[in-house]
């Protein structure tokens, strides 16, 4: 059976850590941001931690 192939537009998107936690990128920062508050946009320039449950499906993927 051949081994299977990793998704490689999830390996753009998603970073996993020595701990196998996954995080993503915030969405939002495009356009529209003027009128948000500033811890609004300080928090969207750190990166998020993935839910266990979607957490689990993205590793799969990826490996």
């Amino acid at each position: 059976m051949p081994k299977m192939k990793t998704n490689k537009a999830l390996t753009k998107k998603y970073s996993v850590s020595k701990n196998g936690k996954v995080s993503r990128r915030s969405t939002g920062q495009n356009h529209f941001n003027a009128k948000e508050s500033g811890n609004k946009t300080r928090s969207k320039r750190s990166d998020k931690r993935l839910f266990k449950t979607d957490e689990k499906n993205i590793l799969k993927a990826l490996v």
